[in-house]
C-alpha cells in the first residue's frame, strides 16, 4: 500500500483515511441527497461522522479491509466512499456513497467492480453482500450490473431492503 492506497480503476482511487478526514465525511452526508436511502434517512451528524472514520480505522487495521476514500485520479478531488466490511452477520458487506455532483458518470459501477475484484483477489471470503433501500433503483442497477443476484428482502433498522449476493464464480463469470 503507498501512500495509502488500496487499489486503482480507470478514473478512480481507492484510499485509506487520514485521521483528520471526519470533514469529508461529514461534507458527503450532510446531504439528504446523499442520506435518504440510508438508516436514519437523515444527514449526519458531525459526531456521526468522527465515529465512523474511527470505525473505517479500526475495521483496516483489525480486517484488512473498510469503507475508503474515493478520489479522482484526474484531480484528487473527493468523490465519495465505498469498500467493503464485515456486518453484524459475520457475512462481509459492500456499501458506498458518491457525491450526487458524481451521479450519472458510471462511477459506482466503476468502483463496485473493482472493489468485487479486489475483494475476491485478497480470498476474505467466497461471497459478499450488499442492500439497497427499495427505492433506490440506481443502486441496485450497479449491483446487477457487476454481476450481483438479488437474495431476498432484508429489514434493517426496520426498514425493508433488497439484499444482493456475489460469489467469486459469479463475478468471474460476467468479467
Amino acid at each position: 500500500m503507498t501512500d495509502g492506497i488500496i487499489f486503482e480503476t480507470p478514473r478512480l482511487i481507492a484510499k485509506m483515511w487520514d485521521d483528520g478526514d471526519a470533514g469529508l465525511i461529514f461534507d458527503l452526508h450532510s446531504t439528504i441527497e446523499t442520506t435518504r436511502y440510508m438508516s436514519g434517512a437523515a444527514p449526519w451528524s458531525r459526531e456521526k461522522c468522527e465515529e465512523r472514520l474511527a470505525t473505517y480505522l479500526a475495521e483496516q487495521g483489525r480486517d484488512g479491509t473498510t469503507k475508503y476514500k474515493i478520489v479522482s485520479r484526474e484531480d484528487g478531488r473527493f468523490i465519495g466512499r465505498a469498500g467493503i466490511s464485515l456486518y453484524h452477520t459475520g457475512e462481509y458487506e459492500m456499501g458506498y456513497a458518491l457525491y450526487a455532483r458524481e451521479w450519472g458518470k458510471g462511477f459506482a459501477t466503476e468502483i463496485a467492480g473493482s472493489l468485487a475484484d479486489w475483494y475476491f483477489s485478497r480470498d476474505f471470503a467466497p461471497h459478499f453482500i450488499a442492500f439497497t433501500h427499495p427505492d433506490n433503483l440506481a443502486s441496485q442497477h450497479v449491483l446487477k450490473k457487476i454481476g450481483m443476484r438479488v437474495r431476498g428482502p432484508i429489514f434493517i433498522e426496520g426498514i425493508k431492503g433488497v439484499e444482493f449476493e456475489m460469489t467469486a464464480a459469479v463475478r468471474q463469470a460476467v468479467t
